[in-house]
């Protein structure tokens, strides 16, 4: 799975021009049909359609589902919708008051709560990483209280040290999570990125 820019027209064109290379074998990309039609919920609660292309590594034989930036795997909402909830989350919301807050049922925000919690550490050493990188004379965050929270805040951190270095001032928080981790943000997976 690759995380991508929002465009599917620029997605086409880069594949046409072999820009995109397979992660594990730096081989361009070809177009190889779609992945399975999905909805996701925005923000408002409206669901949008998303049919992801899906490319294949010649070398290894291996297919990419080619994901939006706005998109984590495996959930129905925009990792905007997702990040809102982890954000009031760190500040000691329960998942049920923010299941409420953002019109998502508690299961789902209990789900996202969790895994970011088992994750923790690994996404603020990232993101405080990421941080670091970015900007000019960098502050690493003050510890904000809890595990999660300190998570919350690197990656908060480090998407507004993105928008300083890059000046793009339009830049989401949680679209930049979603690419810097290569949509490993909330993966079961060990390591986000």
């Amino acid at each position: 799975m690759l995380i991508m820019d929002m465009d599917p027209v620029g997605v086409e064109l880069l594949l046409s021009q072999g820009q995109l290379a397979c992660p594990g074998y730096a081989r361009p990309l070809a177009g190889w049909g779609h992945a399975r039609p999905r909805r996701i919920r925005d923000r408002f609660g409206a669901v949008l359609p998303l049919r992801p292309r899906r490319a294949r590594c010649p070398a290894c034989a291996t297919t990419h589902v080619l994901l939006p930036e706005a998109v984590l795997p495996r959930r129905a909402d925009a990792a905007e919708v997702v990040g809102a909830g982890l954000e009031i989350a760190a500040g000691g919301w329960g998942h049920r008051r923010i299941a409420a807050e953002l019109g998502r049922p508690a299961d789902t925000v209990r789900g996202w709560v969790r895994r970011l919690g088992t994750r923790a550490e690994t996404v603020r050493s990232l993101f405080t990483t990421v941080m670091v990188a970015l900007a000019d004379d960098p502050v690493p965050p003050s510890p904000a209280g809890s595990g999660m929270a300190d998570a919350v805040v690197a990656v908060v951190a480090a998407a507004e040290a993105a928008r300083r270095r890059w000046g793009q001032q339009g830049l989401l928080t949680w679209r930049f999570a979603c690419r810097v981790s290569c949509g490993a943000l909330l993966a079961p997976a060990a390591d986000p990125g």
